[in-house]
């Protein structure tokens, strides 16, 4: 990897200034740049810029920048047998507790999801019900005003200080509340 310049370096130290971590973490050291490495980098070869970035300053907008997206992260392995999967597919598995997320706004749903978690883990359950209500129906004319909490489960799931707990999520059978609910699987504790 190449050292950043001190300007990249400044931008970088004000970019982090304005994040604010999921999880307590430690800050991160601000990149140090040696004087002797700034006067032996090698000259960078400039490169004809791209037909979008030359439109966008034709058109008055801020100069774009080229932003590199990290690659997602892996997928996580699934790690349910086909006996689990099947036991599941048709609403043989009990769930041992349930959390209903029904009239809570997008904060106190995730908040009351993060603390269900929490019990159910505690409790040593394998299986919870996570009731989501169902997903807007494709002839909703407004689509956008229902489902904001189903669509940010996976989000929310996989961000959460219980994801290494998390062994999969998986579609609820109609009994236990079809499209509106979700399985979430739990893995078995150690000890």
């Amino acid at each position: 990897m190449r050292q950043l310049n001190p300007d990249e370096a400044d931008l970088w130290a004000r970019v982090m200034a304005t994040v604010k971590p999921l999880r307590a973490v430690p800050p991160a050291a601000r990149p140090a740049v040696a004087p002797a490495a700034v006067a032996s980098a090698t000259p960078v070869k400039a490169t004809k810029p791209s037909k979008a970035l030359v439109r966008a300053v034709a058109a008055g907008r801020p100069s774009a920048t080229r932003v590199v997206a990290m690659p997602p992260p892996p997928p996580r392995q699934n790690t349910l047998d086909g006996s689990w999967d099947k036991r599941l597919t048709r609403g043989i598995v009990s769930p041992d507790s349930a959390i209903d997320l029904h009239g809570h706004t997008l904060s106190s749903a995730h908040a009351l999801l993060d603390d269900g978690l929490s019990r159910a883990i505690a409790r040593g359950d394998r299986v919870l019900l996570l009731v989501t209500g169902k997903p807007p129906r494709p002839e909703s004319e407004r689509p956008h005003a229902r489902g904001a909490i189903r669509a940010a489960i996976a989000d929310w799931l996989g961000a959460s200080r219980h994801a290494d707990a998390i062994a999969a999520v998986r579609g609820a059978h109609p009994r236990h509340g079809g499209q509106g609910a979700l399985y979430i699987v739990l893995r078995r504790g150690r000890g």
